[in-house]
């Protein structure tokens, strides 16, 4: 089974990327989907951050606005809780492997937001790098919800620069041209590391 790697910075279109290829009928693996969960009512990881962090848990739920406000900005206590969810992470990562490899998978998509940061490279057969023009990220993730263009250079600071992702990664996907080329950029992906016959 081919393993591939996806990743881009924040606002960079990882996630408009993720689904085109759920579309195309690769299974994707989304991380970020699998910390929510973790951290959602009755999730493995609800005591553990509890535990650390005092008081962000509401209704057997870790409130993640309260916990960003403990952890944002902070080193000390954003390494602590990357100590409880980066192991259930990978745990949960190796199940999703050991599925699709029962089901004779030949092709799966990791998506994960900070796949260089965290090594988990290493992992995989290769790697996708989604980008867009700094003006266009920028405009993206400000549009969002409480965003703020503090919070914003606060994310990125704990992201590799844009430039080094894209040195490291075997393949680069815009995502500023439009819908369709990014389409027709992921389709070349697939051809070049996995083969269009992986796709199931």
């Amino acid at each position: 089974m081919k393993i591939l790697g996806l990743t881009g910075s924040v606002g960079m279109g990882k996630s408009t990327a993720a689904a085109m290829l759920r579309c195309m009928g690769v299974p994707v693996y989304d991380a970020d989907a699998a910390v929510h969960r973790m951290m959602g009512k009755g999730g493995i990881a609800v005591a553990a951050v509890e535990t650390a962090f005092p008081g962000v848990v509401k209704d057997g739920a870790v409130d993640r606005v309260a916990l960003g406000k403990r952890v944002f900005g902070k080193d000390a206590a954003m390494k602590r809780l990357e100590a409880i969810i980066h192991p259930l992470v990978r745990r949960d990562e190796d199940g999703f492997l050991q599925r699709m490899r029962r089901r004779r998978t030949k092709l799966v998509v990791m998506d994960v937001p900070l796949l260089f940061e965290s090594g988990r490279q290493k992992r995989y057969d290769a790697t996708i790098v989604v980008m867009a023009p700094e003006f266009l990220q920028r405009a993206r993730v400000l549009a969002r919800p409480g965003m703020t263009p503090a919070r914003l250079a606060a994310i990125k600071a704990r992201q590799m620069p844009d430039a080094e992702k894209r040195r490291r990664a075997d393949i680069i996907v815009p995502s500023g041209l439009g819908r369709a080329v990014t389409w027709r950029y992921l389709c070349h992906a697939l051809r070049l590391l996995g083969g269009r016959s992986a796709v199931r």
